[in-house]
């Protein structure tokens, strides 16, 4: 369920409300009870979880710059014993 902003014109008072997308808007100031409650443009937020693309392919990129750097010719790295 997505938080929306709402904002007060009337007290200035600012909350967060957790709805549906169902849900019908929030139409009062829970603080003074004006009908100038509006909800506010705000980022939206998200988090990337699990072993998705961005930890599998994505992240890999910080060392793959490293270990060309010194890598001796090969994937292992400087030091692997495989030479």
């Amino acid at each position: 369920m997505p938080i929306y902003e709402y904002r007060c014109s009337a007290c200035g008072v600012a909350k967060e409300h957790l709805q549906k997308l169902s849900d019908a808007p929030v139409a009062n100031c829970p603080a003074c009870g004006s009908a100038d409650y509006r909800k506010q443009l705000s980022a939206a937020g998200f988090q990337l979880k699990g072993s998705g693309w961005y930890a599998t392919d994505f992240k890999g990129g910080a060392s793959a710059a490293s270990s060309s750097d010194g890598g001796g010719g090969h994937s292992c790295g400087t030091g692997c014993g495989c030479d």
